[in-house]
């Protein structure tokens, strides 16, 4: 059977902010699959922050897409033609197939995706890189004890609002940075979280303060530039800063803008760790079954932002993250 192939391709590195400009939307036949591979039609994909480093042309922890070359993106989909013993026709899979339809694969980091244990969606945001990347972050890297303050920046976004209920689900206290009054409410009256710092409002160290008089033990960052000088002000002695992000500087013209305020790094001797989760790849199997059973108990809430239109409306999606558009994990239905 012949497939119509849609792809979302980048067209121009962008200089800052990226617009639809910067993307270009092509259809064409679909591949076909020879021996040992499989085609894949996507039906949800994974959007993320991190996209947007992906673009630039520099050194990163994974190569640049190149101009011309399909958007890289993490997705769910169908097997719909094989040549693969390991992969057949109706098995449902999950791996980073592109911003398109269509997908092309040999099998390499692809995985069976269980749908008894959530919808599509959630493969992508809690059982997914989100939620492995929450769960890894805060308890390998940041190290909690029950008792301890854990404060997380981008607190309602994919990652951020699954760290701050990891953080509740092992005992912490957990405050959540995030921009305007709705989305703070959405962490303190939905989420659970202990408290609430609307950045938006400005006075974000005095605001860090008010709900952390004791210090802030554990700092997983999504967000970095200002918002990260300002919670280092207020770590608590030994404390862990896990970098798992830097939202903040993404779009940034000049060059990436690092912290000002690290020497309180040393005054308390405090950690600063950078994490990429696909580093801690032996770790994916414990970390979903512990997450699957959260969410099943109803201890962990997912919420997805679902935005329609298919592979057209990528760019839409990408740039609404940007825009604060998002409460919780977005992903695009195909």
């Amino acid at each position: 059977m012949a497939h119509v192939n849609a792809q979302c391709r980048l067209r121009n590195r962008p200089v800052g902010l990226p617009t639809a400009d910067d993307f270009g939307y092509v259809e064409e036949p679909a591949p076909q699959p020879a021996d040992g591979q499989f085609l894949v039609r996507v039906g949800h994909l994974s959007i993320d922050p991190a996209m947007r480093s992906w673009m630039n042309a520099g050194r990163s922890y994974v190569p640049p897409v190149g101009v011309g070359e399909v958007m890289r993106a993490a997705g769910i989909g169908e097997v719909v033609e094989s040549r693969h013993p390991g992969h057949p026709v109706g098995q449902v899979v999950g791996g980073v197939f592109g911003v398109q339809r269509y997908a092309l694969s040999d099998g390499e980091g692809v995985t069976p995706v269980d749908l008894s244990l959530g919808e599509a969606p959630v493969h992508l945001g809690a059982l997914g890189f989100s939620g492995l990347t929450a769960h890894i972050g805060l308890l390998d890297i940041g190290r909690p004890r029950p008792g301890q303050t854990v404060v997380v920046s981008a607190a309602a976004g994919s990652v951020g609002s699954l760290t701050g209920q990891i953080a509740k689900i092992n005992g912490c206290r957990a405050v959540g940075i995030a921009g305007g009054p709705d989305k703070c409410r959405f962490l303190l009256e939905e989420l659970g979280f202990d408290g609430a710092v609307d950045y938006k409002a400005g006075g974000v160290r005095g605001q860090v303060r008010d709900l952390a008089p004791d210090g802030v033990d554990v700092f997983f960052d999504n967000v970095g530039g200002d918002i990260l000088d300002d919670v280092l002000t207020t770590l608590a002695h030994g404390a862990r800063v896990v970098i798992s992000g830097a939202v903040s500087q993404y779009n940034a013209e000049r060059g990436t803008r690092g912290p000002a305020n690290y020497m309180q790094l040393l005054v308390k001797r405090a950690t600063m760790t950078g994490f990429v989760v696909s580093d801690h790849a032996a770790r994916f199997p414990a970390a979903r079954t512990e997450l699957s059973g959260w969410l099943r108990t109803g201890q962990l809430k997912e919420h997805t932002h679902l935005v329609t239109g298919g592979v057209a409306a990528f760019p839409e999606a990408l740039l609404g993250l940007f825009a604060g558009k998002n409460t919780g994990k977005t992903v695009l239905a195909l």
